[in-house]
């Protein structure tokens, strides 16, 4: 009785770290895919299979354009397999001859002029953000936005914000040239520029005040697991008075989502760049393992939080793929502006070369945010 008790504990442990991890990368996976199909299937081309999972097929039904709609072995992600293409990575089938029928060569994606196929391939990540900004854009018409003054309330003592010179009841009015409305916006830009120089302009006293800061780096426990982030500290007000929800119509909550999404996409490429240039540590960089711990600690907190969680993935998932990469979108547009320079198709073996060392890319980062998901479970 004891062992039967131990297995159905540890089994519903595993279930509330895998279904949530499923849900939120399957979607964002899903969306993905969807994207290069439509548009593909718009332009013409011929869709030999769109797999829900990778793997060996569990079942599937073929449609009347010819399309296998397939659930597979591994429930992560999935593929579009266009007509023509060697694999999943939409390599030229190099079987296909190039004098083959017009109309064989038609509805492949290779034999597509230039536009179209870089449309198809742009599709993907763009369905992400399209999926992000209707999700972000939900979530405020239903749940509305949080809102409090940009006031300082609290001025830690012996922080970057006393030795700056701030004082209670300074109102912040803009951050590095950047307009405020709320104290949110605060957190969200002092958050992102640990040991980085910032200026304020505040009012005080009916007069404007510039004031320079550098926040510090600060390791903060979130219902998410550790996480380093900028802080001055400053402290909102504890008026519950001051604090409210807006709600917002349908246009108004599609304007602020997409105003949303837009600020994550800018928080992203800032992280990323930081990292190129060696002002940002990479540990905050996530896997699967990561990503699932992180899922199943949202998931507690309601499917508001899933559901925001699931906006950023997409997110970050569009701007992957949207990175000059072979193997990823990014590296077959890459393809094609080239190709659009040259006035011709790049060389089946040039190309073959390059999504080898997209390949190794992947296969590296894939590794490399494995290990750090890992090194976080030893030390925590």
């Amino acid at each position: 009785m004891g062992l039967l008790l131990t297995f159905v504990s540890n089994f519903e442990l595993i279930l509330s770290y895998v279904l949530p991890f499923l849900f939120v990368l399957g979607i964002v996976v899903i969306v993905h895919e969807l994207g290069h199909f439509l548009v593909g299937r718009l332009c013409g081309v011929g869709v030999q299979a769109f797999s829900f999972g990778m793997g060996p097929e569990l079942f599937g039904y073929t449609d009347r354009q010819g399309t296998r709609w397939r659930v597979s072995a591994v429930p992560i992600g999935g593929y579009v397999k266009f007509a023509g293409d060697t694999n999943i990575a939409s390599v030229r089938d190099a079987t296909i001859p190039k004098v083959s029928p017009v109309s064989e060569r038609s509805v492949t994606l290779n034999g597509q002029r230039l536009p179209k196929r870089a449309a198809i391939v742009a599709a993907g990540p763009i369905a992400n953000f399209i999926f992000s900004i209707l999700i972000l854009s939900l979530l405020v018409y239903f749940y509305g936005v949080a809102s409090a003054p940009p006031r300082i309330d609290i001025v830690s003592p012996d922080t970057p914000a006393q030795h700056a010179g701030f004082k209670t009841g300074d109102i912040v009015k803009t951050i590095d040239g950047r307009s405020i409305g709320n104290f949110a916006e605060i957190i969200d830009a002092v958050s992102f520029k640990a040991d980085e120089a910032m200026t304020f302009v505040v009012e005080r006293d009916g007069a404007e005040v510039t004031l320079h800061a550098t926040p510090v780096l600060t390791v903060i426990a979130t219902p998410i697991g550790s996480q380093r982030v900028g802080r001055l500290g400053l402290g909102a007000s504890t008026d519950p008075s001051d604090y409210r929800t807006i709600y917002l119509g349908p246009a108004a909550a599609l304007g602020e989502g997409t105003s949303q999404a837009w600020k994550l996409v800018v928080r992203t490429g800032e992280y990323l760049a930081r990292i190129v240039v060696g002002r940002a540590s990479t540990d905050q960089l996530s896997g699967p393992i990561r990503i699932a711990q992180i899922s199943n600690a949202v998931s507690l907190l309601g499917i508001g939080a899933l559901l925001n969680l699931t906006a950023m993935l997409s997110i970050s998932l569009g701007l992957m793929n949207f990175l000059p990469v072979p193997m990823l979108d990014g590296g077959h547009l890459l393809f094609y502006a080239i190709e659009a320079v040259r006035r011709k198709k790049m060389s089946p073996r040039a190309q073959e070369l390059s999504l080898r060392v997209g390949l190794g890319l992947v296969a590296a980062l894939t590794l490399f945010v494995t290990v750090n998901d890992l090194w976080r479970l030893v030390r925590a």
